[in-house]
Parts: C-alpha cells; sequence; structure tokens
C-alpha cells in the first residue's frame, strides 16, 4: 500500500458530524441521501451507502466522522458533499464515531 506524507493528510478535513435526516432514493436499494449537522450552521446533503443493511430512519441522529472536504460528486441525481467515514466489513459498514460527547464540527487530527 502505498504511503502518504503528512503534508498530504494534513490537507484531510476531517470532523465530527450528526446525521439529521435520511431519504431513501428512488431506484436505488445500496444508497440513500442523507442530511449531515457539522455545526455553526453547517449542514450537507451527502449519499450514505451500505444502505442495504439498515433502515433509512435507523441511523438518524447518529454521531459520526466525516471528510469534509471532499469534492462534491453526484449520484443518483443528489449531490454528495462529503464523505461519511466507516470500517468496511463485506461490504457493510460500520461508522466510525467518537466516544464522548464533542461539538459538531470538532476535527480530528
Amino acid at each position: 500500500m502505498p504511503t502518504v506524507s503528512y503534508d498530504d493528510f494534513a490537507k484531510l478535513d476531517i470532523r465530527v458530524a450528526k446525521i439529521i435526516a435520511t431519504e431513501p432514493i428512488e431506484g436505488k436499494s445500496r444508497i440513500i441521501k442523507g442530511t449531515i449537522d457539522l455545526g455553526n450552521n453547517d449542514q450537507r446533503d451527502v449519499i450514505i451507502g451500505g444502505a442495504q443493511y439498515f433502515q433509512p430512519e435507523d441511523i438518524v441522529g447518529k454521531i459520526v466522522i466525516v471528510l469534509a472536504n471532499l469534492e462534491p460528486k453526484t449520484m443518483a441525481g443528489v449531490e454528495s458533499n462529503a464523505m461519511l467515514l466507516a470500517a468496511d466489513v463485506d461490504d457493510k459498514p460500520f461508522w466510525l464515531t467518537v466516544t464522548e460527547d464533542v461539538p459538531l464540527g470538532s476535527p480530528i487530527k
């Protein structure tokens, strides 16, 4: 696996967010549309994968870790403006989170 320099890592804006809304995407069974709150009035739409393993409403309120400065990408007509980070076990996501109560938008370093 290639290595990454600290300078490259420092370019990543990884932060704490909360999933505040979700909805199915018509015709899609593996992805849903979500809205995340990054604090400071920063709410973004995202595509959330692994939807075959959960109901959209089951993850509303979940605190997650996101890559906030990923280039926007449109899938199934929805522009995703961040990426939720997850461990991937047989294509099933296990969302990364924090174990303490920290403010939304807190940076991960």
